[in-house]
């Protein structure tokens, strides 16, 4: 619903009751003036409200993806109205964690309800002893294995668009969705 146009929205300050007693029963001045009440009422409406305007839960849903630039956020317009308000909500969290194992799986769960185990390709490792061999090279690659947490599979464009938003630059990332998670050799 648009703002503009709300079907018998009153006015909280009646501009007929303002004007002086000389016009207060004149019919053609009290008609003309609640004319303009019906097109100042949505004015008046959205400035009473306008904290709730700068807070995702509350905000209408056509001013999230604005309030969305605000925050550096990028949200999609074919998710949910629920996740666009829950990203925009959390986006310092998200910003605090992006690029790290950590963020993307927060918001790969977050946006497409989705478990997800990050498999680096290693390089970094540490040791007490000082003859430990040396971690591996590098690959450059980093899978990304989801599984759905609730309903029905993910989809792979999804999972992708939000993967490619998520990991680092340096990276290349390949993305594998499995019926469930995954087992773990260590449990």
């Amino acid at each position: 619903m648009s703002r503009a146009a709300v079907p018998g929205l009153p006015s909280p300050h009646p501009i007929g009751e303002l004007l002086p007693a000389l016009f207060a029963e004149d019919d053609f001045a009290q008609r003309f003036t609640a004319g303009l009440d019906t097109v100042l009422a949505p004015v008046f409406a959205t400035l009473d409200n306008l904290p709730a305007y700068f807070q995702p839960g509350l905000a209408p849903a056509d001013f999230l993806d604005w309030l969305a630039s605000w925050v550096a956020v990028e949200v999609d317009p074919a998710w949910p109205v629920e996740v666009r308000r829950a990203v925009v909500g959390r986006a310092v969290e998200l910003h605090r964690w992006r690029g790290t194992r950590r963020g993307l799986t927060e918001r790969l769960r977050l946006v497409l309800g989705v478990g997800a185990e990050l498999v680096d390709g290693g390089g970094a490792s540490w040791s007490a002893d000082p003859d430990a061999p040396l971690p591996p090279a590098p690959s450059g690659e980093l899978l990304v294995r989801v599984w759905p947490l609730r309903g029905a599979e993910p989809d792979e464009d999804q999972v992708r668009s939000v993967v490619r938003a998520g990991c680092p630059v340096h990276l290349t990332c390949r993305v594998e969705i499995l019926p469930g998670p995954p087992g773990r050799a260590e449990d």
